[in-house]
């Protein structure tokens, strides 16, 4: 299940930041990063979402958060 959330909120990601996904290591990657982190976040915040749509979301918004910082910190 994890790899499914993963691939799906990475592809999801990087059709948001970029156009296109990061192939499927790349989508994995970022999806299960993007999870960890905006379970992390939301928990910090007191939201909880439920399901397999939820998670995806959670993935998705914590995969574009890293994915934004990434990007400040490769244009320096």
């Amino acid at each position: 299940m994890v790899i499914i959330v993963g691939i799906v909120a990475g592809w999801l990601a990087g059709k948001i930041k970029k156009g296109r996904g990061f192939g499927l290591a790349g989508d994995l990657v970022i999806g299960v990063l993007g999870s960890v982190f905006g379970s992390w976040l939301f928990w910090q915040l007191g939201l909880y979402t439920y399901g397999f749509l939820g998670n995806v979301v959670v993935a998705v918004i914590g995969a574009l958060v890293i994915l934004y910082v990434v990007g400040l910190v490769v244009r320096r």
